[in-house]
C-alpha cells in the first residue's frame, strides 16, 4: 500500500472509539535502513486544530489493527 492511499484516513482508537487525527496531518518515523514506517506521531490540537500543539501521541505500526476504506483502527 502506498502512503498516498492511506494519507487521508482518520485514525481511530479502538478501545475508546476516539478520533485521534488524520494520517495526512501526522509525522512519520521511518526506519532508514529498510524504508518501512515504524510509527505515526499524531499531534493533538486545541480548538478544532486552530490552537498550538498540546501533546503528541505516537502510534507504532504494530498497534494498527485494521486499515479500512475511510479509517485506520489502532489499539493504544
Amino acid at each position: 500500500m502506498r502512503l498516498s492511499e492511506i494519507s487521508n484516513k482518520e485514525i481511530i482508537d479502538y478501545q475508546k472509539g476516539e478520533r485521534l487525527g488524520v494520517l495526512g496531518q501526522t509525522d512519520l518515523i521511518i526506519d532508514e535502513k529498510n524504508g518501512q514506517i515504524e510509527a505515526f506521531v499524531i499531534p493533538t490540537l486545541k480548538w478544532f486544530g486552530l490552537g498550538k500543539r498540546e501533546k503528541e501521541v505516537t502510534v507504532y505500526w504494530k498497534q494498527i489493527k485494521k486499515i479500512g476504506q475511510d479509517m485506520i483502527i489502532i489499539e493504544v
